[in-house]
Protein backbone atom coordinates (compact mmCIF):
# COMPACT_ATOMS: atom_id res chain seq x y z
CA UNK A 1 0.00 0.00 0.00
CA UNK A 2 1.24 3.56 -0.21
CA UNK A 3 2.37 6.43 2.12
CA UNK A 4 1.00 9.94 1.25
CA UNK A 5 4.47 11.53 3.34
CA UNK A 6 5.83 13.57 0.53
CA UNK A 7 9.48 13.77 0.49
CA UNK A 8 9.72 17.60 -0.48
CA UNK A 9 6.95 18.13 2.50
CA UNK A 10 8.89 16.01 4.94
CA UNK A 11 11.96 18.31 4.35
CA UNK A 12 10.30 21.21 4.36
CA UNK A 13 8.68 20.77 8.07
CA UNK A 14 11.38 17.93 10.05
CA UNK A 15 10.09 16.85 12.94
CA UNK A 16 11.17 16.42 16.72
CA UNK A 17 11.04 13.24 16.07
CA UNK A 18 13.45 12.94 13.28
CA UNK A 19 15.78 15.90 12.00
CA UNK A 20 16.53 14.71 8.70
CA UNK A 21 12.52 14.16 7.90
CA UNK A 22 12.73 10.64 6.49
CA UNK A 23 10.87 8.76 9.31
CA UNK A 24 8.45 6.63 7.22
CA UNK A 25 5.25 4.45 8.21
CA UNK A 26 5.15 1.41 5.99
CA UNK A 27 2.24 -0.97 5.74
CA UNK A 28 1.95 -3.62 2.88
CA UNK A 29 -1.87 -3.45 3.77
CA UNK A 30 -2.89 -0.06 4.59
CA UNK A 31 -2.87 3.32 3.43
CA UNK A 32 -1.14 5.94 5.59
CA UNK A 33 -2.12 9.64 5.48
CA UNK A 34 -0.27 12.18 7.83
CA UNK A 35 -3.74 14.29 8.35
CA UNK A 36 -1.67 17.10 10.03
CA UNK A 37 2.51 18.12 9.75
CA UNK A 38 5.19 17.37 12.81
CA UNK A 39 5.73 19.90 15.43
CA UNK A 40 9.10 20.35 15.31
CA UNK A 41 9.01 21.70 19.19
CA UNK A 42 7.63 19.56 21.75
CA UNK A 43 5.83 22.33 23.44
CA UNK A 44 6.95 25.49 23.93
CA UNK A 45 6.65 27.92 27.25
CA UNK A 46 9.44 29.90 28.80
CA UNK A 47 10.93 32.62 25.59
CA UNK A 48 13.76 34.20 25.92
CA UNK A 49 16.96 36.01 23.95
CA UNK A 50 20.20 34.58 24.08
CA UNK A 51 23.69 36.58 24.18
CA UNK A 52 23.94 35.01 20.77
CA UNK A 53 20.68 36.43 18.95
CA UNK A 54 18.96 33.22 19.06
CA UNK A 55 15.60 32.50 20.90
CA UNK A 56 15.61 29.73 23.83
CA UNK A 57 12.68 28.22 24.53
CA UNK A 58 11.96 25.85 27.33
CA UNK A 59 10.14 23.13 26.46
CA UNK A 60 7.99 21.37 29.82
CA UNK A 61 6.50 19.04 27.64
CA UNK A 62 9.79 17.91 26.43
CA UNK A 63 12.19 18.55 29.56
CA UNK A 64 14.39 20.12 27.13
CA UNK A 65 15.69 23.65 25.93
CA UNK A 66 15.68 24.46 22.10
CA UNK A 67 17.55 27.62 20.58
CA UNK A 68 15.35 28.84 17.68
CA UNK A 69 16.68 31.45 14.73
CA UNK A 70 14.04 34.18 14.63
CA UNK A 71 15.17 34.38 10.62
CA UNK A 72 15.21 30.98 9.85
CA UNK A 73 13.32 28.86 11.99
CA UNK A 74 15.95 26.48 12.46
CA UNK A 75 15.49 24.69 15.70
CA UNK A 76 18.74 23.30 17.45
CA UNK A 77 18.33 21.20 21.07
CA UNK A 78 20.64 22.88 23.24
CA UNK A 79 19.63 21.14 26.73
CA UNK A 80 18.67 17.63 25.89
CA UNK A 81 15.90 15.27 27.22
CA UNK A 82 18.45 13.85 29.46
CA UNK A 83 19.96 16.74 31.04
CA UNK A 84 19.64 17.73 34.70
CA UNK A 85 17.02 19.67 34.17
CA UNK A 86 13.81 17.41 33.57
CA UNK A 87 10.89 20.27 32.93
CA UNK A 88 11.83 23.67 32.25
CA UNK A 89 9.04 26.15 32.03
CA UNK A 90 10.84 29.62 32.26
CA UNK A 91 14.70 30.71 31.63
CA UNK A 92 16.86 34.00 31.81
CA UNK A 93 19.86 35.20 31.27
CA UNK A 94 22.49 36.74 33.10
CA UNK A 95 24.73 39.40 32.14
CA UNK A 96 27.77 37.29 32.21
CA UNK A 97 25.85 34.66 29.88
CA UNK A 98 24.58 32.25 32.46
CA UNK A 99 21.42 30.45 31.80
CA UNK A 100 19.08 30.59 34.51
CA UNK A 101 15.86 27.73 34.24
CA UNK A 102 12.82 27.48 36.42
CA UNK A 103 12.70 23.53 36.59
CA UNK A 104 8.96 23.46 37.29
CA UNK A 105 7.57 20.14 39.07
CA UNK A 106 11.08 19.50 40.45
CA UNK A 107 11.20 22.41 42.15
CA UNK A 108 14.35 23.26 41.41
CA UNK A 109 16.51 26.16 39.95
CA UNK A 110 19.59 25.79 37.78
CA UNK A 111 22.07 27.82 36.39
CA UNK A 112 23.96 26.41 33.23
CA UNK A 113 27.35 28.28 32.95
CA UNK A 114 28.42 29.28 28.89
CA UNK A 115 30.68 26.39 29.10
CA UNK A 116 27.78 24.22 29.45
CA UNK A 117 27.85 22.97 32.91
CA UNK A 118 24.74 23.08 35.55
CA UNK A 119 25.05 23.96 39.12
CA UNK A 120 22.06 23.49 41.08
CA UNK A 121 21.00 27.02 42.79
CA UNK A 122 17.70 26.30 44.58
CA UNK A 123 15.51 23.12 45.33
CA UNK A 124 13.54 24.93 48.03
CA UNK A 125 10.76 26.03 45.93
CA UNK A 126 7.36 24.81 45.17
CA UNK A 127 6.66 24.93 41.48
CA UNK A 128 8.90 27.60 39.99
CA UNK A 129 8.08 29.44 37.06
CA UNK A 130 8.56 33.00 36.09
CA UNK A 131 12.46 34.03 36.26
CA UNK A 132 14.20 37.00 35.29
CA UNK A 133 17.66 38.58 35.89
CA UNK A 134 18.60 42.17 36.79
CA UNK A 135 22.18 42.13 35.78
CA UNK A 136 23.50 38.91 37.34
CA UNK A 137 20.92 38.95 40.02
CA UNK A 138 18.09 36.41 39.98
CA UNK A 139 14.66 36.11 40.80
CA UNK A 140 12.66 33.55 40.39
CA UNK A 141 8.27 33.37 41.74
CA UNK A 142 6.11 30.61 42.22
CA UNK A 143 2.69 29.19 40.11
CA UNK A 144 0.69 28.34 43.39
CA UNK A 145 -1.56 29.79 45.72
CA UNK A 146 0.23 31.74 48.23
CA UNK A 147 3.36 31.91 45.96
CA UNK A 148 6.52 33.46 46.85
CA UNK A 149 8.62 36.30 44.85
CA UNK A 150 12.06 35.37 46.01
CA UNK A 151 15.67 37.09 45.31
CA UNK A 152 18.10 33.68 44.77
CA UNK A 153 22.39 33.74 44.72
CA UNK A 154 24.20 31.42 42.33
CA UNK A 155 26.95 31.68 44.73
CA UNK A 156 25.72 30.97 47.69
CA UNK A 157 24.07 32.40 50.40
CA UNK A 158 19.95 32.42 52.08
CA UNK A 159 17.07 33.45 49.44
CA UNK A 160 15.61 36.74 49.98
CA UNK A 161 11.73 36.74 50.58
CA UNK A 162 10.38 39.94 48.53
CA UNK A 163 6.78 39.05 48.73
CA UNK A 164 4.65 36.23 49.06
CA UNK A 165 0.89 35.94 48.64
CA UNK A 166 1.07 35.42 44.66
CA UNK A 167 -2.30 34.17 43.31
CA UNK A 168 -0.35 32.00 41.24
CA UNK A 169 2.86 33.80 39.42
CA UNK A 170 4.29 33.45 36.31
CA UNK A 171 6.47 35.21 33.29
CA UNK A 172 8.40 38.69 34.98
CA UNK A 173 10.40 41.46 33.89
CA UNK A 174 12.27 44.58 35.20
CA UNK A 175 10.38 47.79 33.78
CA UNK A 176 11.58 51.13 33.32
CA UNK A 177 11.18 52.45 36.68
CA UNK A 178 13.30 49.56 37.66
CA UNK A 179 10.76 47.74 39.61
CA UNK A 180 9.82 43.66 38.92
CA UNK A 181 5.96 43.91 37.42
CA UNK A 182 4.56 40.18 37.53
CA UNK A 183 1.82 38.70 37.08
CA UNK A 184 -1.63 37.06 39.73
CA UNK A 185 -2.75 34.64 37.18
CA UNK A 186 -5.86 33.45 39.28
CA UNK A 187 -6.54 37.28 40.45
CA UNK A 188 -6.80 38.31 37.14
CA UNK A 189 -3.88 41.13 38.67
CA UNK A 190 -0.49 42.70 37.79
CA UNK A 191 1.69 43.67 40.25
CA UNK A 192 4.96 45.72 41.06
CA UNK A 193 8.11 45.04 43.59
CA UNK A 194 11.46 46.83 44.15
CA UNK A 195 14.19 44.49 43.51
CA UNK A 196 15.04 45.82 46.92
CA UNK A 197 11.88 44.59 48.74
CA UNK A 198 9.10 46.80 49.98
CA UNK A 199 5.37 46.55 49.93
CA UNK A 200 3.89 45.45 46.45
CA UNK A 201 1.59 47.61 44.32
CA UNK A 202 -0.97 46.70 42.08
CA UNK A 203 -0.45 48.36 38.92
CA UNK A 204 -3.68 46.85 36.49
CA UNK A 205 -6.12 44.52 37.72
CA UNK A 206 -9.40 42.58 35.69
CA UNK A 207 -6.69 41.99 33.29
CA UNK A 208 -7.55 38.58 31.14
CA UNK A 209 -6.03 35.57 32.01
CA UNK A 210 -2.37 37.08 32.40
CA UNK A 211 0.18 34.66 32.19
CA UNK A 212 3.28 36.53 31.36
CA UNK A 213 3.95 40.27 31.69
CA UNK A 214 6.78 42.15 29.08
CA UNK A 215 8.26 45.07 28.48
CA UNK A 216 8.43 45.99 24.82
CA UNK A 217 11.42 48.72 23.63
CA UNK A 218 9.47 51.74 24.06
CA UNK A 219 8.76 50.62 27.68
CA UNK A 220 4.85 49.59 27.03
CA UNK A 221 3.66 46.86 29.63
CA UNK A 222 2.37 43.73 27.40
CA UNK A 223 0.70 41.18 29.10
CA UNK A 224 -0.17 38.08 27.73
CA UNK A 225 -3.38 36.38 28.04
CA UNK A 226 -3.41 31.93 28.31
CA UNK A 227 -7.05 31.73 27.27
CA UNK A 228 -8.38 30.53 23.99
CA UNK A 229 -8.46 33.63 22.00
CA UNK A 230 -4.70 34.95 22.36
CA UNK A 231 -5.18 38.25 23.84
CA UNK A 232 -2.92 40.44 23.94
CA UNK A 233 -3.34 44.10 26.29
CA UNK A 234 -1.29 46.98 26.42
CA UNK A 235 -0.85 49.12 28.97
CA UNK A 236 0.63 52.49 29.04
CA UNK A 237 2.11 53.26 32.53
CA UNK A 238 1.64 56.55 32.55
CA UNK A 239 -1.82 57.14 31.09
CA UNK A 240 -3.16 53.77 32.26
CA UNK A 241 -4.50 53.32 28.41
CA UNK A 242 -5.09 50.09 27.70
CA UNK A 243 -5.52 48.34 24.13
CA UNK A 244 -6.39 44.80 23.40
CA UNK A 245 -6.04 42.62 20.28
CA UNK A 246 -7.22 39.14 19.63
CA UNK A 247 -4.62 37.16 18.01
CA UNK A 248 -6.25 33.81 17.92
CA UNK A 249 -2.74 32.05 19.10
CA UNK A 250 -4.21 29.83 21.93
CA UNK A 251 -3.18 29.01 25.23
CA UNK A 252 -0.54 32.36 25.10
CA UNK A 253 2.44 31.36 27.74
CA UNK A 254 5.24 34.04 27.15
CA UNK A 255 7.30 36.57 24.58
CA UNK A 256 10.28 38.27 23.95
CA UNK A 257 10.93 41.26 22.35
CA UNK A 258 14.45 41.39 20.13
CA UNK A 259 15.98 45.04 18.85
CA UNK A 260 13.65 45.94 16.43
CA UNK A 261 10.93 45.77 18.45
CA UNK A 262 9.55 42.75 17.06
CA UNK A 263 7.14 40.87 19.38
CA UNK A 264 7.89 36.71 19.08
CA UNK A 265 5.43 34.39 21.36
CA UNK A 266 5.34 30.92 22.84
CA UNK A 267 2.08 28.46 23.00
CA UNK A 268 2.24 26.36 25.70
CA UNK A 269 -1.25 24.77 24.44
CA UNK A 270 0.27 24.09 20.42
CA UNK A 271 4.29 24.79 20.56
CA UNK A 272 5.82 27.21 18.05
CA UNK A 273 7.56 30.41 17.84
CA UNK A 274 5.32 33.23 16.25
CA UNK A 275 6.06 36.89 15.79
CA UNK A 276 2.66 39.18 16.44
CA UNK A 277 2.37 42.84 15.07
CA UNK A 278 0.77 45.13 17.00
CA UNK A 279 -2.44 44.78 15.78
CA UNK A 280 -2.66 41.18 16.11
CA UNK A 281 -1.14 40.16 13.04
CA UNK A 282 1.06 36.68 12.83
CA UNK A 283 3.76 35.08 11.13
CA UNK A 284 4.55 31.89 12.50
CA UNK A 285 8.46 31.24 12.63
CA UNK A 286 8.57 27.73 13.79
CA UNK A 287 4.97 26.30 12.76
CA UNK A 288 2.56 25.38 16.25
CA UNK A 289 1.28 21.87 16.29
CA UNK A 290 0.23 19.11 18.43
CA UNK A 291 1.78 18.76 21.80
CA UNK A 292 1.08 15.25 22.39
CA UNK A 293 -1.27 13.80 20.79
CA UNK A 294 -2.28 11.13 22.99
CA UNK A 295 -5.92 9.92 23.13
CA UNK A 296 -7.89 9.93 19.42
CA UNK A 297 -11.37 9.74 18.46
CA UNK A 298 -13.55 10.32 15.73
CA UNK A 299 -17.23 10.92 16.00
CA UNK A 300 -19.65 9.97 13.59
CA UNK A 301 -19.52 12.86 11.32
CA UNK A 302 -15.81 12.38 11.01
CA UNK A 303 -14.69 14.52 13.18
CA UNK A 304 -11.18 13.95 14.29
CA UNK A 305 -10.46 15.24 17.78
CA UNK A 306 -7.19 14.30 19.60
CA UNK A 307 -6.71 15.14 23.55
CA UNK A 308 -3.64 16.98 23.52
CA UNK A 309 -2.91 17.56 27.40
CA UNK A 310 -4.06 21.05 27.53
CA UNK A 311 -6.52 21.12 25.16
CA UNK A 312 -9.39 19.59 22.65
CA UNK A 313 -7.56 19.46 19.33
CA UNK A 314 -7.45 17.62 15.91
CA UNK A 315 -5.84 18.10 12.16
CA UNK A 316 -7.20 20.82 9.45
CA UNK A 317 -6.51 18.46 6.39
CA UNK A 318 -4.12 16.32 5.08
CA UNK A 319 -0.29 17.63 5.37
CA UNK A 320 0.22 17.51 1.90
CA UNK A 321 -2.95 19.92 1.47
CA UNK A 322 -0.78 22.44 3.30
CA UNK A 323 2.37 21.65 1.07
CA UNK A 324 0.23 21.83 -2.58
CA UNK A 325 -1.25 25.23 -1.51
CA UNK A 326 2.01 26.15 0.12
CA UNK A 327 3.80 25.23 -3.76
CA UNK A 328 1.13 26.35 -5.49
CA UNK A 329 1.25 30.48 -4.41
CA UNK A 330 5.06 30.00 -4.95
CA UNK A 331 5.84 31.11 -1.22
CA UNK A 332 6.53 27.72 0.75
CA UNK A 333 6.91 30.03 4.12
CA UNK A 334 5.36 30.67 7.14
CA UNK A 335 2.95 33.14 5.97
CA UNK A 336 1.99 30.15 4.10
CA UNK A 337 1.06 28.09 7.00
CA UNK A 338 -0.49 30.34 8.96
CA UNK A 339 -4.01 29.51 7.37
CA UNK A 340 -3.74 25.90 9.14
CA UNK A 341 -1.99 27.19 12.07
CA UNK A 342 -0.11 23.88 12.18
CA UNK A 343 -2.78 22.00 9.87
CA UNK A 344 -4.46 21.98 13.53
CA UNK A 345 -8.03 23.62 14.86
CA UNK A 346 -8.09 24.11 18.59
CA UNK A 347 -11.31 23.30 19.82
CA UNK A 348 -11.31 24.56 23.41
CA UNK A 349 -8.76 24.56 26.23
CA UNK A 350 -9.16 21.36 28.38
CA UNK A 351 -6.42 20.83 31.17
CA UNK A 352 -4.63 17.48 31.16
CA UNK A 353 -6.49 15.99 29.00
CA UNK A 354 -5.03 12.27 28.43
CA UNK A 355 -7.73 9.67 27.01
CA UNK A 356 -10.63 10.61 24.60
CA UNK A 357 -14.13 8.45 23.43
CA UNK A 358 -16.57 10.44 21.25
CA UNK A 359 -20.47 9.48 21.35
CA UNK A 360 -23.45 10.37 21.29
CA UNK A 361 -22.29 13.72 19.85
CA UNK A 362 -20.42 14.58 23.51
CA UNK A 363 -17.09 13.63 24.22
CA UNK A 364 -15.83 11.55 27.50
CA UNK A 365 -12.83 12.24 28.33
CA UNK A 366 -10.09 11.19 31.08
CA UNK A 367 -7.49 13.63 32.53
CA UNK A 368 -4.54 13.82 34.49
CA UNK A 369 -5.91 15.35 37.48
CA UNK A 370 -7.54 12.10 38.25
CA UNK A 371 -10.87 12.57 36.08
CA UNK A 372 -13.55 11.57 34.02
CA UNK A 373 -15.27 14.59 31.96
CA UNK A 374 -18.27 14.33 29.42
CA UNK A 375 -18.14 17.44 27.14
CA UNK A 376 -20.63 18.81 24.71
CA UNK A 377 -18.30 20.25 22.05
CA UNK A 378 -21.52 22.39 20.98
CA UNK A 379 -22.76 23.50 23.99
CA UNK A 380 -19.19 23.86 25.66
CA UNK A 381 -20.55 22.44 28.54
CA UNK A 382 -19.01 19.88 31.13
CA UNK A 383 -20.13 17.01 33.43
CA UNK A 384 -17.99 15.35 35.90
CA UNK A 385 -18.13 11.45 36.09
CA UNK A 386 -15.31 10.89 38.70
CA UNK A 387 -12.45 12.77 40.62
CA UNK A 388 -9.83 10.97 42.87
CA UNK A 389 -8.61 8.10 39.88
CA UNK A 390 -5.03 7.16 39.92
CA UNK A 391 -3.71 8.10 35.98
CA UNK A 392 -6.92 7.13 34.19
CA UNK A 393 -6.10 7.05 30.50
CA UNK A 394 -8.02 5.00 27.96
CA UNK A 395 -11.88 5.46 27.41
CA UNK A 396 -14.90 3.76 25.84
CA UNK A 397 -18.19 3.10 25.97
CA UNK A 398 -19.82 0.20 26.52
CA UNK A 399 -22.72 -1.56 25.03
CA UNK A 400 -25.61 -0.08 27.35
CA UNK A 401 -23.82 3.40 27.41
CA UNK A 402 -21.74 3.20 30.32
CA UNK A 403 -18.32 4.75 30.61
CA UNK A 404 -15.16 1.91 30.88
CA UNK A 405 -12.18 3.56 31.70
CA UNK A 406 -8.48 2.09 32.29
CA UNK A 407 -7.70 3.38 35.62
CA UNK A 408 -3.54 2.81 34.56
CA UNK A 409 -2.09 3.42 38.40
CA UNK A 410 -4.47 1.45 39.92
CA UNK A 411 -4.06 -1.48 38.10
CA UNK A 412 -8.08 -1.04 37.68
CA UNK A 413 -10.53 -1.05 34.98
CA UNK A 414 -13.90 1.23 36.19
CA UNK A 415 -17.31 1.28 35.01
CA UNK A 416 -18.90 4.90 35.36
CA UNK A 417 -23.28 4.52 35.21
CA UNK A 418 -25.20 6.71 33.91
CA UNK A 419 -25.74 8.11 37.45
CA UNK A 420 -21.90 7.91 37.91
CA UNK A 421 -21.42 5.38 40.55
CA UNK A 422 -18.12 3.79 40.03
CA UNK A 423 -17.58 0.18 39.75
CA UNK A 424 -14.85 -2.15 39.75
CA UNK A 425 -15.02 -4.14 37.01
CA UNK A 426 -11.03 -5.78 37.34
CA UNK A 427 -8.64 -5.19 39.57
CA UNK A 428 -4.96 -6.33 40.42
CA UNK A 429 -3.95 -5.25 36.76
CA UNK A 430 0.01 -4.21 36.17
CA UNK A 431 -0.21 -1.37 33.89
CA UNK A 432 -3.95 -1.24 32.48
CA UNK A 433 -3.72 1.36 29.66
CA UNK A 434 -6.34 1.03 27.06
CA UNK A 435 -9.85 -0.82 26.99
CA UNK A 436 -12.07 -1.21 23.81
CA UNK A 437 -15.05 -3.85 23.22
CA UNK A 438 -15.98 -6.02 20.32
CA UNK A 439 -19.53 -6.71 18.13
CA UNK A 440 -20.17 -9.45 21.00
CA UNK A 441 -19.58 -6.67 24.44
CA UNK A 442 -16.35 -8.35 25.33
CA UNK A 443 -14.03 -5.67 27.26
CA UNK A 444 -10.45 -6.04 25.39
CA UNK A 445 -7.31 -4.38 28.01
CA UNK A 446 -4.31 -3.26 26.84
CA UNK A 447 -1.34 -3.62 29.38
CA UNK A 448 2.13 -2.21 28.54
CA UNK A 449 3.76 -3.42 31.52
CA UNK A 450 2.64 -7.30 31.41
CA UNK A 451 3.20 -6.55 27.45
CA UNK A 452 -0.61 -8.12 27.10
CA UNK A 453 -3.89 -7.64 25.73
CA UNK A 454 -6.18 -8.99 27.40
CA UNK A 455 -10.24 -9.80 27.79
CA UNK A 456 -12.17 -9.23 30.96
CA UNK A 457 -13.92 -12.52 31.47
CA UNK A 458 -16.40 -12.08 34.63
CA UNK A 459 -13.65 -9.81 36.23
CA UNK A 460 -10.92 -11.98 35.72
CA UNK A 461 -8.34 -11.43 33.07
CA UNK A 462 -7.71 -14.01 30.30
CA UNK A 463 -4.94 -13.62 27.89
CA UNK A 464 -5.60 -13.02 24.44
CA UNK A 465 -1.90 -12.09 22.92
CA UNK A 466 1.41 -11.67 25.20
CA UNK A 467 4.93 -10.89 24.83
CA UNK A 468 3.75 -7.82 23.06
CA UNK A 469 6.10 -4.57 22.70
CA UNK A 470 4.49 -2.24 25.19
CA UNK A 471 0.82 -2.04 23.83
CA UNK A 472 -1.08 0.82 24.14
CA UNK A 473 -3.72 2.30 22.27
CA UNK A 474 -6.66 -0.69 21.42
CA UNK A 475 -9.59 -1.09 19.28
CA UNK A 476 -11.63 -3.41 17.58
CA UNK A 477 -12.70 -3.47 13.59
CA UNK A 478 -14.75 -6.52 12.89
CA UNK A 479 -13.23 -9.70 13.75
CA UNK A 480 -9.87 -7.97 14.50
CA UNK A 481 -7.93 -6.39 17.42
CA UNK A 482 -5.18 -3.58 16.68
CA UNK A 483 -2.88 -2.34 19.17
CA UNK A 484 0.14 0.15 19.16
CA UNK A 485 3.20 -1.75 20.36
CA UNK A 486 5.00 1.24 21.09
CA UNK A 487 8.23 -0.35 22.27
CA UNK A 488 8.55 -1.94 18.78
CA UNK A 489 6.88 1.30 16.95
CA UNK A 490 4.40 -0.65 15.29
CA UNK A 491 0.59 -1.89 14.96
CA UNK A 492 -0.13 -5.20 15.57
CA UNK A 493 -3.45 -6.99 14.15
CA UNK A 494 -4.85 -9.92 16.26
CA UNK A 495 -7.74 -12.27 14.87
CA UNK A 496 -10.89 -12.72 17.47
CA UNK A 497 -11.65 -15.68 16.05
CA UNK A 498 -8.38 -18.04 14.83
CA UNK A 499 -5.93 -15.72 17.24
CA UNK A 500 -3.66 -15.24 14.87
CA UNK A 501 -1.24 -12.18 14.97
CA UNK A 502 0.56 -10.12 12.71
CA UNK A 503 2.66 -7.42 11.88
CA UNK A 504 0.34 -4.18 10.07
CA UNK A 505 2.11 -0.99 10.23
CA UNK A 506 5.90 -0.50 11.26
CA UNK A 507 8.02 2.91 11.93
CA UNK A 508 5.50 4.30 13.55
CA UNK A 509 6.20 8.08 15.05
CA UNK A 510 5.38 7.16 19.30
CA UNK A 511 6.90 7.83 22.08
CA UNK A 512 10.08 9.34 22.55
CA UNK A 513 12.82 10.12 19.66
CA UNK A 514 14.75 6.71 18.87
CA UNK A 515 17.89 6.31 21.08
CA UNK A 516 16.12 9.18 23.51
CA UNK A 517 15.41 8.49 27.01
CA UNK A 518 14.04 10.76 29.64
CA UNK A 519 14.19 10.12 33.52
CA UNK A 520 10.60 10.72 35.07
CA UNK A 521 10.80 14.09 37.04
CA UNK A 522 10.09 14.34 40.72
CA UNK A 523 6.32 15.68 41.14
CA UNK A 524 4.66 17.94 43.78
CA UNK A 525 1.37 16.11 44.91
CA UNK A 526 -1.37 16.72 43.45
CA UNK A 527 0.01 18.75 40.38
CA UNK A 528 0.25 17.15 37.12
CA UNK A 529 3.80 16.91 35.65
CA UNK A 530 4.89 16.45 31.94
CA UNK A 531 2.13 14.12 30.08
CA UNK A 532 2.16 10.55 30.43
CA UNK A 533 3.11 8.79 26.90
CA UNK A 534 0.09 7.30 25.23
CA UNK A 535 -0.08 6.58 21.83
CA UNK A 536 -4.28 6.00 21.61
CA UNK A 537 -5.65 4.55 18.53
CA UNK A 538 -9.51 5.12 17.45
CA UNK A 539 -12.09 3.46 14.85
CA UNK A 540 -13.07 6.26 11.90
CA UNK A 541 -17.08 5.57 10.81
CA UNK A 542 -15.92 4.43 7.62
CA UNK A 543 -13.75 1.62 9.04
CA UNK A 544 -10.32 3.60 9.16
CA UNK A 545 -7.96 3.50 11.74
CA UNK A 546 -6.80 6.83 13.52
CA UNK A 547 -3.54 6.39 15.44
CA UNK A 548 -1.96 9.00 17.93
CA UNK A 549 2.00 9.41 16.55
CA UNK A 550 2.95 11.66 19.71
CA UNK A 551 6.73 11.46 18.62
CA UNK A 552 5.99 13.81 16.01
CA UNK A 553 2.82 15.86 16.69
CA UNK A 554 0.78 14.01 14.11
CA UNK A 555 -2.30 12.01 13.85
CA UNK A 556 -2.26 9.30 10.89
CA UNK A 557 -4.94 7.71 8.97
CA UNK A 558 -4.43 4.28 7.71
CA UNK A 559 -7.11 3.67 5.43
CA UNK A 560 -7.38 0.01 3.25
Amino acid sequence: MTSTFPEEGARRQPSRFDATGHWRTTSERWNTTRLNPPNRLWGSNGVTFGPDGRLYVAQFIAGQISAVDPASGIVDVVVPMDSPVQAPDDLAFGADGSMYIADITPGRVWRRDPAGEFTLVSDAMTLPNGITCVGNRLFVNEMRGNGRLMELFPDGGEPTLLTDGLAWGNAMQLGPDGLLYYPHMIANEVWRISPDGGEPELVAENVDDPVAVRFDQGGVLVVLSRGVAGIVTRIDLGTGARSIVVSGVAGLDNAAFDDENRMFVSSYASGGVTEMHTDGRIREIVPRGLDGPFGVTVDLGGTVYAADHYRLAGPDGPDEHASVSAKASGTENADARTHTSGGIVTHDLRPFVHGITAADGVLHLTSQLGEVRTYDPVAKTTRIRATGLSEPTGIAVAPDGSLVVAETGGGRILRIDATDTVAVLAAGLEHPVDVAFDGEGRCYVSDDRLGAVLRLDNGEAVTVADGLGAPQGLVVRHDELFTVETAHRRLRSISLVTGKSGIDAENLAVGLPPGTTRPTPRLVPGVPGPPRQFAGLALGPDGSLFLSANGEGSVLRLSR
